[in-house]
């Protein structure tokens, strides 16, 4: 084998053999395929796509080049899920110890954000102590003593994908639906849960714009899952608006303790809910009632005993930003949109987010929201409070907001409202 012959067959839309893929993958993980020969494979494959048995065999390719959990030792089924990532989707956080109180184990391994997409473990180390970094057998620990966990992949789940990630991200490939199926999926069932649900965004906000794109990744994702005898479902939700009232670290904490207590804004609770059910009939669970595991309060003691066990404390006050700044509506009537994009980028100019892996992020910083599409505004009140300890980045988050709001006159009200939240289904 050799990188060169491995190119030219995809350059000239051809199909790559089992051995073709297995030699390349291994091979580029030991160092041998150097960047620019993966880089021109990924431009090639990103061009001319794969077939279901070619991305099937590139991500047991992946999952191959490392270790595999195995949670069949836990006395309850296993379930988790995966979003492709939004603007305010804090979802992760009040959904994981919601399903273990139902009766499952979630093994929820999760990651930093990165651009104008939050993420899951910077959200959570707004909490004072709380740590991502577990070994396998803290992990397992938690799982059994708690049911839920969520901490970040160790560097043994398919490094293969961890370089090819970062080649991708300075490449330009980023957008290939089969690396990006393989890539979630490959961590997804080295990671040995069994079964998962995708929350595949669909909007402004999210990484894929339409919802045939979305459908095909979808797809792609729950054959993937299938073929390796993982009980997989996709939900396709929309990311046009950010989700709840909140976009930033500590702010997106505050509202998921709010959802756990029974509170919180309805898109959140709902969309919770509605994973919250997948996974669980995932998992054979069909009579448990997530609804009333929040009612109750066992969502919000298991959250309590989460954090608790990973070094948090779950009393202790959130960060708060040093300095606010209000943005008032510019005109009375409803307001139709809300850009979930221009909401994500100011959030991270404010210091929600990172432009590299390595950049620290402000706890505090954010977007907070007083008003979502179809409410009537009025002229002169708050329309968003953002949240930073260093004030100059005001300005420059100020100006990604320019053209992401928008307000029509009080009598089209009834054509503006929310939209649905789940668009649609496949499994």
């Amino acid at each position: 084998m050799d990188a060169i012959s491995v190119i030219r067959t995809k350059r000239d839309r051809g199909r790559l053999s089992d051995q073709q893929i297995d030699w390349v993958i291994d091979a580029y993980t030991r160092g041998v395929v150097a960047d620019e020969q993966m880089s021109a494979l990924a431009m090639a494959i990103l061009l001319n796509g794969m077939d279901r048995a070619e991305i099937a065999r590139w991500t047991a390719a992946m999952i191959a080049s490392g270790e595999r959990m195995d949670f069949s030792s836990l006395p309850r089924p296993t379930a988790d899920k995966h979003s492709t990532g939004g603007v305010g989707d804090k979802i992760t956080l009040p959904l994981a110890p919601l399903v273990a109180a139902c009766g499952a184990a979630v093994p929820q391994l999760s990651g930093r954000g990165l651009g104008h997409t939050g993420g899951t473990l910077d959200k959570l180390e707004s909490i004072p102590g709380w740590r991502a970094q577990l070994t396998n057998d803290e992990m397992m620990r938690v799982l059994r003593e708690v049911g839920a966990v969520v901490c970040a992949a160790g560097d043994g789940l398919a490094p293969a994908d961890k370089k090819l990630y970062a080649l991708r991200d300075v490449t330009g490939t980023v957008e290939a639906i089969p690396l990006i199926a393989s890539s979630i999926m490959s961590k997804k069932i080295a990671e040995g849960t069994g079964s998962l649900v995708l929350d595949v965004k669909v909007g402004s906000g999210a990484f894929m714009k339409n919802i045939d794109d979305a459908r095909e990744l979808a797809r792609t994702m729950v054959g993937l899952g299938t073929d390796h005898g993982v009980k997989t479902v996709a939900l396709l939700t929309g990311m046009s608006t950010p989700l709840g009232l909140t976009a930033g670290n500590a702010l997106e904490v505050r509202e998921s303790v709010e959802v756990l207590a029974g509170g919180g804004p309805a898109d959140v609770v709902e969309l919770t809910l509605a994973l919250a059910r997948e996974m669980l009939a995932a998992a054979g669970l069909t009579d448990a009632d997530p609804a009333k595991a929040l009612a109750d309060g066992s969502a919000m003691d298991v959250w309590r005993r989460m954090i608790a066990a990973q070094g948090g404390d779950p009393d202790a006050p959130l960060p708060v930003a040093r300095e606010q700044h209000v943005v008032t509506a510019p005109a009375s009537g409803v307001l139709t949109e809300l850009d979930a994009y221009a909401v994500g980028v100011a959030a991270w100019r404010l210091g929600a987010g990172r432009a590299r892996k390595e950049d620290p992020v402000q706890a505090g910083a954010g977007v907070e929201l007083h008003a979502k599409p179809g409410d009537v505004v009025t002229a002169g009140a708050p329309l968003l409070t953002l949240h930073t300890d260093t004030p100059e980045r005001f300005a420059y988050a100020l100006q990604a907001l320019e053209s992401g709001i928008t307000i029509a006159p009080q009598d089209a009200a009834s054509v503006y409202g929310p939209s649905p939240i789940v668009l649609d289904r496949i499994a």
